[in-house]
């Protein structure tokens, strides 16, 4: 046969919408979860500590914040121990911060898959904001030492904590999946996202208590979809009953920017492999 009548099969994204997407992804769950188990794998492949690399980070962010904002600049923390409210806060904010900049460089960092074979490419974003949560886990550890050692126990509010945790996982994956997508445009991209992380950190009630806000700017704080999630993983960890608005607010802002980031990253998805 003449190569020029030969068939050529090109292999390529399902046209349609957003969700013509997520029957795909059903399709590749196994390349899903083992794209998430290789990225665990690697995080801490040939380290001699391993896995306690999840506590250390948060621990000792807690202790220099406890330092410099809790004992020094005597920075109010809800009638809560210091160490104790901003470690709770740093816990999904730690998180957040590490699969947001996963997820922001997944594309880029897996080029020569990408480049070779089709899957669809909101795996690589969603794989890598997954595999953060086992760190959540283990860091969660200490901070239930760190309860009972001051006598602080949950109350009925923790049952909760996976919801916030599926939350959490949708807000670094909505801002995760624009960060990817500009990425592979953008180059620059990679170099704002350490950037971004550190001006969204102290926008977030992370180190301080929502509280300390004025009235009259409160609500630019609750704009941030951290900022009902902390403060409800706070509560629910510590005993306390979340601020159901604050939270609606968080969810609300959180599935807008999970649904454009996903149009978003949709819409460029035809074009990775031909720039990245």
């Amino acid at each position: 046969m003449d190569s020029s009548e030969a068939d050529i099969t090109v292999i390529g994204p399902e046209s349609g919408s957003v969700f013509v997407e997520l029957k795909e992804l059903l399709r590749y769950s196994e390349l899903f979860y083992f794209l998430a188990k290789r990225d665990i794998k690697v995080r801490y492949k040939q380290t001699v500590l391993g896995g306690l690399w999840a506590i250390i980070q948060p621990a000792f962010a807690m202790i220099v914040f406890s330092v410099f904002f809790g004992r020094m600049a005597h920075m109010p923390s809800d009638g809560l121990p210091y160490p104790l409210f901003v470690y709770a806060g740093l816990l999904p904010w730690t998180y957040f911060a590490g699969a947001l900049s996963s997820s922001g460089e997944s594309l880029v960092v897996g080029s020569n898959l990408i480049t070779k074979v089709y899957f669809p490419r909101l795996i690589a974003p969603a794989a890598a904001a997954l595999a953060g949560l086992l760190d959540l886990f283990v860091a969660s550890f200490l901070l239930a030492a760190m309860m009972l050692w001051y006598g602080i126990y949950p109350g009925p509010a923790a049952f909760l904590l996976p919801l916030l945790a599926a939350l959490l996982f949708f807000c670094a994956l909505g801002a995760g999946l624009w960060l990817a997508a500009l990425n592979v445009q953008y180059r620059d991209i990679r170099y704002v996202i350490p950037f971004l992380i550190q001006l969204w950190l102290f926008s977030s009630p992370v180190i301080y208590p929502a509280s300390i806000i004025p009235e009259g700017y409160r609500f630019l704080l609750e704009l941030n979809p951290m900022t009902g999630i902390i403060k409800a993983f706070r509560l629910c960890l510590l005993g306390g009953t979340p601020d159901w608005v604050s939270l609606l607010v968080s969810a609300a802002v959180t599935f807008a920017l999970l649904i454009s980031g996903a149009w978003y990253f949709r819409r460029m998805e035809r074009t990775f492999a031909d720039v990245i």
